[in-house]
């Protein structure tokens, strides 16, 4: 295989405090490591041209999922059941985005009993981990294992056990991740069918297992009874990756486990994607002790609203210190509007009220640049970058509704997007619905999920961490 245990250990390092905390490396999809999986768009891209209409391509299949939910989460606003316990919180099916068109960073993953290594997507808007795998079906997966591809064998695994379909686990908590009603026997195992706005379906059942989390001395840390999807029947895309780890925010999701281990916090910390190679994105649980980096600025993290999502309250935009004139009720979770926090996109996301708003904010710096028409497959803004410098470009800043503020540097909202050309980093998107900080505005930063006290914290950071 060409990825080394080398470059992909999942460590856990004592702090001075003796709270330990658990890494992992973060691989961008345009990362050399990725170059070899089989018929995927990963790998370095050609130019940066056609890198930046990748990550477009996949902003826009990301987005047609968050605007399904948009329409899902209306409509349960506006529905009252005996079921509910909050008028304030609305349940929304959860369908992952991490198909391969949106999966952005991808990590190593270990499972199982003896332990089994994966490479997967990470994906902030889903909560399942699954992975391809045998359980059920004999057949399954033949053509792929020929060519020594990544298969979990679950019945070989010693602490793998099956939820049964009779379970209120299965009847209920799951049927937000599309368990399925059908149960001939009892004992039988809960199945899911996950269906991808791309036409993707994956089929499989759900079980308990064991992740394994290697110590930097050798050691291991387990981490048990984490849900596991074993995904016996996958057709479309996801046929060249070896599964999802769901980082969003339900209680069965890998994330929510780990950080419950790791006294429930968990953090990344994500390079400018056009940097060296040699500079590392990663992933967090536990604590992070950075003595060079700037004291965490902290909001409220909105929690159970629009799940799996990490939504934040947000209150304004400024530009060069000039609050702009956007209605108070577009940042309103509750109301149809708000903003969420998602690596999965590369774009940051506006409503159309507030990018036209931010648009007409640019106009006069860039006024002196000849400006580009529309490429429907990139950013919609562009222009030529000739006499370009950075400190024409005006000074954005996002309020968060307690005194945070997101200063990210212009090159995070003014991207290089080819030779010669640069575009503003936002994409309209139709209201009402969520806006999303996608990872682009959110490189450079470190960024910490307080899931205990429901914070989010960030500040500046190099992304190096011992």
């Amino acid at each position: 295989m060409f990825f080394s245990d080398s470059d992909f250990l999942f460590h856990v390092h004592a702090s001075k405090s003796n709270q330990a905390t658990a890494k992992f490396k973060l691989i961008h999809r345009h990362a050399p490591e990725l170059q070899n999986f089989r018929g995927v768009n990963l790998g370095p891209p050609s130019n940066s041209r056609e890198r930046m209409k990748q990550l477009v391509r996949s902003d826009h299949a990301r987005l047609r999922m968050i605007l399904q939910r948009s329409v899902l989460r209306k409509k349960n606003s506006r529905a009252e059941t005996a079921q509910s316990q909050s008028n304030n919180l609305v349940e929304l099916p959860i369908r992952s985005a991490a198909d391969i068109g949106t999966g952005q960073y991808f990590v190593s993953f270990r499972v199982g009993s003896p332990p089994r290594k994966f490479i997967m997507i990470i994906d902030t808007g889903s909560s399942l981990t699954w992975m391809k795998c045998k359980y059920m079906c004999k057949d399954c997966f033949k053509d792929r294992a020929r060519v020594h591809e990544r298969i979990f064998n679950a019945k070989s695994s010693r602490t793998f056990r099956p939820i049964p379909c009779s379970s209120s686990i299965c009847k209920q908590d799951l049927a937000r991740s599309f368990s399925l009603q059908h149960c001939p026997r009892p004992t039988d195992p809960c199945s899911y069918d996950y269906r991808y706005s791309d036409g993707s379906t994956v089929y499989g059942l759900f079980g308990n297992d064991t992740a394994i989390v290697r110590l930097a001395n050798g050691q291991k840390v387990k981490v048990p009874d984490v849900i596991i999807g074993c995904s016996e029947t996958i057709q479309g895309e996801f046929h060249d990756i070896d599964g999802v780890m769901g980082l969003g925010y339900e209680w069965h999701s890998f994330a929510v486990k780990a950080a419950k281990k790791f006294g429930h916090k968990f953090s990344y910390c994500l390079v400018d994607h056009l940097s060296p190679s040699n500079l590392v994105n990663f992933l967090v649980f536990g604590q992070v002790n950075d003595p060079t980096m700037p004291k965490l600025q902290y909001t409220d993290l909105i929690l159970g609203i629009v799940n799996p999502f990490y939504a934040v309250s947000v209150s304004g935009i400024s530009i060069n210190g000039v609050m702009l004139n956007i209605p108070s009720y577009v940042w309103d979770v509750r109301k149809g509007g708000g903003v969420i926090v998602d690596s999965g996109f590369s774009l940051t996301q506006l409503v159309k009220p507030v990018f036209n708003r931010v648009v007409a904010a640019f106009e006069a710096p860039f006024s002196k640049f000849k400006k580009l028409p529309r490429n429907l497959e990139g950013p919609e803004i562009c222009f030529e970058d000739t006499g370009y410098k950075e400190s024409l470009m005006p000074k954005l800043v996002i309020h968060f509704s307690n005194g945070a503020k997101l200063m990210p540097p212009v090159k995070s909202y003014v991207l290089d997007v080819a030779e010669g050309e640069k575009c503003l980093g936002f994409t309209s998107t139709p209201w009402p619905g969520s806006m999303v900080i996608g990872n682009i505005l959110q490189q450079n930063h470190l960024w910490e999920f307080d899931l205990l006290n429901s914070k989010l914290g960030f500040a500046p950071s190099t992304c190096i961490f011992e």
